[in-house]
């Protein structure tokens, strides 16, 4: 009787980690889309908003980390188990730095807000529309423990990763035509880095559910196609 007290007891624990996870990826994906509307407008009271919310997320980690370590410490789980509570460490950990980017994200629009002139935010937000559809399927991956899922948003990281690249090149390019938008312009791309990150870290979730659902992570290497780090402005034309 005290086994199977204690098994459905572990069940129980198991799935209010389970569902920690998925309210952190709900909150993330809230903040990063309240943060790209932010951006849009530029609207500071929507930014206002994410500033907010992060507070929540902070706390939902220390609420899984808490969880964790009191299962590895009285479970001692074995195999799948074992797997699960570790990755869900792991998972956490990049979720609250994801809510922190999106924070990062909503700073800028602030800033924005308060600007003349507004620079051109539609690539950008595009981008970020990217990142939010991999936070969506990276949470049903989750809660699914879909493997092929995980590694579909896995492979999205490369297409973030090029559109990131050119959106550098293009506003290195607006920068010179238009030196009147360079401060907007600079905050646009510290916005876009911060944009590219949470698709790290969506990433870094996913290899962790494929850690989960198939006891290793995936063996190949991530596509890297952020080459922003060699773009350079065109050289003015001559008259």
């Amino acid at each position: 009787m005290s086994g199977g007290h204690t098994l459905a007891a572990f069940d129980t624990e198991l799935a209010e980690l389970r569902t920690a996870i998925d309210r952190m990826g709900e909150l993330v994906e809230r903040q990063v889309g309240l943060a790209l509307d932010s951006l849009a407008g530029p609207d500071a009271d929507i930014a206002g908003e994410v500033l907010k919310g992060d507070a929540e997320i902070d706390h939902l980690e220390m609420e899984v980390e808490a969880m964790t370590v009191r299962m590895l410490a009285l479970r001692q789980p074995m195999a799948k188990d074992l797997r699960e509570i570790v990755a869900a460490l792991k998972i956490a950990s990049n979720l609250e730095r994801m809510g922190d980017f999106a924070g990062s994200v909503a700073k800028r629009a602030v800033t924005l807000s308060t600007l003349p002139v507004a620079p051109p935010v539609a690539s950008l937000v595009r981008m970020g529309r990217m990142v939010q559809a991999m936070i969506g399927d990276m949470r049903r991956a989750y809660t699914e423990q879909n493997a092929d899922l995980a590694a579909s948003v896995r492979d999205c990281d490369g297409e973030v990763d090029a559109a990131y690249t050119a959106l550098f090149r293009e506003f290195l390019t607006y920068m010179m035509e238009t030196p009147a938008q360079i401060t907007g312009c600079t905050h646009l791309l510290f916005a876009a880095k911060s944009i590219e990150r949470i698709g790290d870290h969506a990433t870094n979730v996913a290899e962790n559910i494929s850690f989960l659902v198939k006891g290793r992570l995936p063996s190949d290497e991530r596509r890297k196609e952020d080459l922003s780090s060699y773009a350079v402005a065109p050289p003015p034309e001559q008259a």
